[in-house]
């Protein structure tokens, strides 16, 4: 097909939303024109998904950890300039053909030959398919060779003894990289810091053997010594002056309290000792250099004071100048020492201890290094290497192609579209397992890092939710086993018995079981079924929770009366004062047994063939409210917002209808063929509730016949009718009372 031809995109109506197929070359071959607006996703993770790491690896080109279209469609690139056939893709084969590489350009043609060394190598000259395991078995063997086109040398066994001295030497004073094989080597720029590192060592040797050697061949012996000696004789010098200045500081200034506390065996720790004066403390006094001296610096002091001898006009003591005179005859020297170059290295992988090590190699050693032509063998080979055909290139060419070919279409059938996932032939590559749970197996689980995080975005969804800590069985002889966040979709059945704490069994793809413990859960509507039975559900829980109230406070008011002791005698009842509230329980009473009445008088005029619409009204009125609600929001369910949370960027609406969500979440279903005994031995066998059922419903129908014959109004009308009882006559009140007397 041409490409300035229209081309004909085949889309397939799957969840409520139009997936695009991708099965024929065409629409393979011409991905970059269909509009992005049109792709199910923008984004992904590349990890943690249920998808060639490998794959997921090469495909994110600028390892930035994340799967955008761009790289995608120049992934599909890549494949259409060195596949013939890209319907090949849809296949997904374990297999690469070889007559499927282009042989029309010069990268298939690479390919082509690359993948038929590969086979000879291996010993399957002639076979007309390769797998990523001959692959990886061909890279493994091309990185072992010496030149595998990286231009990198370790100390290889097909070099010479000189070049692999010159090599470990190399990386012992600059460091290395590592070599394709994975082993550490060398490069011409390694080569390069070496040798500039053997020059700077060899013009600091001459450089020190031209500084002034006061005392000879044991100068640099004493040295070293007066460097670990010097701050503790300048400390003495130090205290003297100050005792000359402060002479009552003589004692602190000797430490004498610190000669009161012993050690282990009644001495001092050897630290302790060793923070002490080099000598005991006066005012002024010089170094003695034959007594006196700290046991913890005596070898030492002993060893530096011979070997300055020639220097000091005193055998004996040492004052505060001759010190300062001893320090700056020596200071030339030290200055020369203390110049040595430091070996530069850029390398990534640095050196143990290159000072030590140049510090190791001899004169002659250095002048062989510098002189030989090692080096420039090396150097030339490298450049050799890097100029021929590079070998472990076109492997890692011919290792995208193979992963690619396997893999990459179902990269599109869970990017572009979410065909695999609402197809329900094979599990989404974002579907990490299943979580059995209450009866029930939820097939849409995913990894979860922070669940508080990802349940914030994830409720929006308006699914079911449910957030379990997984832990795998730890292994014998290991401390701790592994764990991890999952959340699963609870797409059918109800949510009652559900709880935070419950227990369950996740297995991942893999095959692995990891025990699930219920930490979260995020409650929305599953099913019309759970919201049809909800208010009769709630109503139950209600009475339940009000009647074990009632009779938990009944309890304890009965438990307070007998544990108080009576204060005062009861006060005897008197009936002239009730006589209010008996008229209004009388009234109360005639008015529920009126409307009782009038009730059981409406449905005893009802035919029979009434009752039933009545019961089935009287359902609807209760339950049509939730399950309307209910219906409204699984309409609305979506897995976007499940997948946002999780790192994705999802171009639009994926809805989770009813039939997708009782295809994702299965409930226990006895098999086909089973057979069911209906006898249960362990059931309660009882009369007694028979016996309350027949009475009550007698009961109700004896009551309904009075009701609706009158005679139970006038029942109830006698029983609660209370005589009051007459006033007492007053005295009528005379017209024109008599004038009252002067």
């Amino acid at each position: 097909m041409e490409q300035n031809e229209k081309l004909t995109w085949a889309f397939h109506r799957l969840g409520g939303m139009d997936q695009v197929t991708l099965e024929t070359a065409e629409e393979l071959g011409r991905l970059r024109e269909l509009d992005p607006k049109l792709w199910a996703a923008l984004s992904c993770p590349a990890s943690g998904l249920e998808f060639d790491a490998r794959t997921l690896e090469l495909l994110d080109s600028d390892n930035d950890g994340r799967i955008r279209i761009p790289e995608v469609l120049d992934a599909m690139d890549w494949v259409c300039e060195r596949l013939g056939d890209l319907s090949l893709l849809a296949q997904r084969p374990e297999a690469l053909p070889l007559s499927s590489i282009r042989t029309d350009t010069e990268q298939g043609r690479r390919l082509a030959v690359t993948a038929a060394t590969a086979l000879k190598n291996l010993g399957r000259e002639g076979e007309d398919c390769i797998r990523y395991e001959d692959v990886a078995l061909a890279a493994a063997s091309a990185n072992a060779l010496l030149n595998n086109g990286d231009g990198i040398f370790p100390a290889h066994a097909d070099l010479d003894e000189k070049k692999q001295l010159f090599i470990k030497s190399v990386l012992a004073v600059v460091g290395g990289e590592t070599d394709a094989s994975g082993e550490l080597g060398t490069d011409a720029a390694g080569i390069d810091a070496f040798l500039a590192a053997l020059h700077a060592e060899k013009k600091w040797r001459s450089s020190l053997a031209e500084a002034p050697h006061p005392l000879g061949e044991d100068t640099h012996a004493a040295w070293a010594l007066m460097q670990e000696l010097k701050g503790k004789i300048d400390d003495y010098f130090l205290r003297c002056r100050l005792a000359s200045f402060a002479p009552v500081s003589t004692a602190s200034l000797n430490a004498e309290e610190q000669l009161v506390a012993p050690g282990e065996h009644g001495l001092l720790d050897p630290a302790a000792l060793a923070s002490l004066p080099i000598s005991r403390i006066a005012a002024d006094a010089p170094l003695r250099l034959d007594a006196g001296l700290n046991p913890a610096w005596r070898d030492k002091a002993s060893r530096f004071f011979s070997l300055v001898k020639p220097l000091l006009h005193n055998d004996i003591s040492l004052n505060e100048e001759d010190w300062t005179a001893l320090c700056g005859v020596l200071a030339p020297y030290g200055e020369v020492l203390s110049a040595r170059p430091v070996p530069a290295s850029s390398a990534n992988i640095p050196p143990a201890d290159a000072s030590g090590f140049l510090a190791s190699i001899s004169d002659a050693d250095i002048d062989t290094f510098l002189s030989d032509d090692s080096a420039d063998t090396l150097k030339a080979m490298m450049a050799e290497d890097l100029a021929v055909n590079d070998a472990s290139g076109d492997i890692a060419e011919l290792e995208r192609l193979v992963l690619y070919c396997r893999h990459l279409h179902r990269l599109l059938m869970n990017f572009i579209s979410f065909h695999d996932f609402y197809s329900l032939k094979r599990p989404a590559m974002f579907q990490a397992g299943t979580l059995f749970i209450d009866g029930r197996s939820c097939r849409l689980c995913l990894p979860v890092a922070d669940i508080a995080k990802h349940s914030a975005m994830a409720q929006l969804s308006q699914l079911c939710l449910l957030y379990c800590e997984c832990r795998r069985r730890v292994p014998s002889g290991s401390a701790s086993g592994d764990k991890m966040n999952i959340v699963a979709a609870m797409t059918a059945g109800s949510d009652a018995f559900l709880r935070e704490g419950r227990n369950g069994v996740y297995v991942d793809n893999k095959g692995e079981d990891w025990d699930a413990t219920l930490v979260k859960i995020v409650r929305n509507p599953i099913s019309i079924k759970q919201a049809i039975w909800a208010p009769y559900l709630r109503a139950s829980q209600m009475a339940g929770e009000q009647i074990a109230k009632f009779a938990g406070n009944t309890a304890k008011k009965v438990e307070s009366a007998v544990a108080a002791p009576a204060k005062t005698p009861a006060a005897p009842f008197d009936i002239s004062k009730s006589v209010g509230l008996f008229a209004a329980v009388g009234i109360a009473l005639g008015a529920i047994g009126t409307a009782v009445g009038s009730i059981a008088g409406m449905l005893m005029a009802l035919h029979w063939w009434q009752f039933p619409l009545l019961i089935l009204a009287a359902f609807a009125c209760i339950s049509g409210p939730a399950a309307f609600m209910a219906w409204l929001k699984l309409r609305k369910r979506t897995l976007g917002p499940v997948l946002e949370a999780s790192g994705w960027a999802v171009n639009g609406q994926l809805p989770v209808n009813l039939l997708l969500g009782s295809a994702l979440t299965s409930e226990a279903v006895l098999p086909k063929n089973a057979t069911r005994t209906r006898h249960d031995p362990l059931m309660q066998k009882s009369r007694t509730g028979k016996f309350i059922l027949a009475a009550v419903l007698a009961s109700a129908i004896g009551i309904g016949y009075l009701a609706y014959d009158g005679t139970l109004m006038k029942y109830l009308k006698l029983a609660f009718t209370v005589e009051m009882p007459a006033k007492p006559a007053e005295a009528p009140v005379p017209a024109n009372p008599p004038a009252a007397a002067k």
